[in-house]
């Protein structure tokens, strides 16, 4: 299993109050989750404030560039994973994104992850574009095809009714090949889009028994388009850690962040299809002790990467507080169990 740290770039006023974390403090944040051992950072996606957390707040919060700040990290870390989680198609060009993702996995060293989707939030797309209305699952279906083609075509085309250029030279093509592309999301789109084009997949907030039929639906698609899964393909789920010294201990903790309020924002578009009261079967929450036995769970389920761990808390010295406890309470004692029986 590989830990991931959630980092500030698009926080603030979601799953974090405003304001949270400067520029240092977010970059902070991740040379110190390099530090205590987390596997990768996941940075991600907005450009602009949604109509509800402007109603919430009276200041605007920071959303920085998730790609910007990778790279300031990347010069910063050695070890560490960077990767969005996620990057929303509808925010860039595909011969843009395309440079950007294999400009910072060369300048990392080849450390990058491409997470991708459609966003949580329809309203930041349609503020962006206002000439079109855009079916965004048949647009993430084009983008992929035409991220493919740019990532290993010398001269790449394509037309669709979305997506469309001629004889593109994107050089340089990425430091791995393949650049591991992992679809976000839960919705059976999402699912269908890492089983044809993808690397891995990036659900949020599912229970171990989600997990494990999310993986066999990817897995019949993938046939049923004449693709095998590799045995890399990542299962990168995105959660809440929510300590504390018993079950209902922690979730009373949880009730007074501002992620729990963000959760709770999600449950008519990107968590509609999940229950609103079973955050503890859904989050690693708790003591150390039963966050091990969840971890346990997951990776039976076939998860490969906890991607983008949110800590629920609300100022930046106290996530570096759980992120220190998490380390050496949690991650550290599982990866002494799980090194102990594979030996």
């Amino acid at each position: 299993m590989r830990f991931g740290l959630g980092v500030p770039t698009g926080t603030e006023g979601l799953m974090y109050p405003v304001p949270f974390a400067d520029p240092e403090q977010a970059v902070r944040l991740a040379v110190e989750a390099e530090r205590l051992g987390f596997d990768g950072v996941w940075g991600n996606d907005h450009v602009t404030t949604q109509r509800y957390v402007r109603a919430e707040f009276d200041e605007a919060p920071r959303f920085y560039d998730p790609y910007l700040y990778l790279s300031y990290v990347a010069a910063s870390t050695t070890t560490l994973t960077l990767a969005t989680a996620i990057t929303v198609f509808a925010f860039r060009n595909p011969v843009v994104l395309a440079k950007q993702a294999a400009t910072l996995d060369q300048l990392s060293g080849g450390r990058f992850i491409l997470g991708v989707g459609i966003g949580a939030y329809r309203e930041e797309a349609e503020l962006m574009d206002t000439q079109r209305t855009l079916h965004r699952g048949k647009h993430a279906e084009e983008y992929l095809q035409a991220l493919e083609l740019l990532f290993t075509e010398r001269r790449a085309s394509y037309s669709g009714k979305y997506i469309a250029f001629d004889d593109i030279e994107s050089y340089p093509k990425p430091r791995q090949s393949p650049l591991p592309i992992l679809s976000g999301g839960n919705a059976i789109g999402s699912r269908e889009r890492a089983a044809k084009y993808g690397h891995g997949w990036i659900p949020a907030l599912l229970t171990p028994d989600e997990i494990r039929e999310g993986i066999a639906h990817i897995a019949r698609i993938a046939t049923e388009h004449g693709r095998q899964l590799p045995d890399t393909f990542d299962i990168a789920p995105q959660f809440s850690v929510v300590p504390g010294k018993s079950t209902a201990a922690a979730l009373d903790t949880f009730e007074q962040t501002q992620l729990f309020q963000h959760m709770r924002s999600l449950s008519k578009s990107t968590l509609k299809d999940q229950r609103n009261d079973d955050w503890a079967a859904r989050n690693l929450v708790g003591t150390p002790a039963q966050m091990i036995d969840r971890i346990h769970a997951y990776a039976e389920a076939g998860v490969t990467t906890m991607s983008g761990l949110l800590f629920a808390c609300n100022t930046v010295e106290e996530t570096l507080d759980h992120m220190a406890d998490f380390a050496e309470n949690v991650m550290t004692p599982y990866r002494r169990e799980t090194e102990g029986a594979h030996s």
